[in-house]
């Protein structure tokens, strides 16, 4: 699916991807659901994530974090509190160090609370985007507080992009639990 660049599309797109998700979530076996991931899921790729997530749990709670980033950014900056994107002390380089953060925040956090939440902050991220319209969501400098980013791009990168990360985890679990 190609990146959404209209209000239209992004809707679409987020909301399609997260049931393709869910379905390939409800199609796994509750034993795969609350399995440790396979050893070599830690090195099936080059970035952080792959040695950071250990089971569906981490996958969707670093999801939803995302997902308050977006909110709390969005939140904030409407209501003239100038916000970056990142909380302090992060940055585009030093936000792996912010993920292992949420990481470790939930590590007692249960699978099922952890699907609860992603429910929850999917729905408030889509009445969020409801509320913009397609030139304050695409057109660049609408927005001052975006940067040079429209705030669609920060949509799509925390939705449906984010979303197609997670199914590909998702697959990959269950590819080497069947082993």
């Amino acid at each position: 699916m190609a990146r959404a660049t209209t209000k239209i599309d992004l809707l679409a797109s987020a909301n399609g991807q997260f049931d393709k998700m869910w379905k390939l979530i409800e199609s796994m076996s509750e034993g795969q659901q609350t399995a440790t991931f396979a050893d070599e899921m830690a090195t099936a790729g080059k970035e952080a994530h792959w040695g950071r997530d250990k089971n569906l749990r981490d996958v969707l709670v670093h999801l939803y974090e995302w997902h308050q980033l977006l909110l709390d950014w969005v939140r904030a900056n409407t209501n003239g509190e100038h916000k970056p994107f990142l909380p302090e002390p992060y940055n585009w380089k030093t936000y792996p160090t912010m993920n292992v953060e949420f990481w470790k925040k939930h590590q007692n956090t249960p699978l099922e609370e952890a699907k609860a939440k992603l429910r929850e902050s999917h729905k408030e991220v889509m009445a969020l985007i409801e509320q913009f319209s397609n030139d304050e969501l695409f057109a660049k400098g609408v927005l001052a507080w975006t940067g040079t980013s429209p705030l669609g791009a920060y949509c799509v990168s925390a939705t449906a992009s984010h979303y197609d990360w997670a199914m590909k985890k998702i697959k990959l679990h269950i590819k080497t639990s069947k082993k």
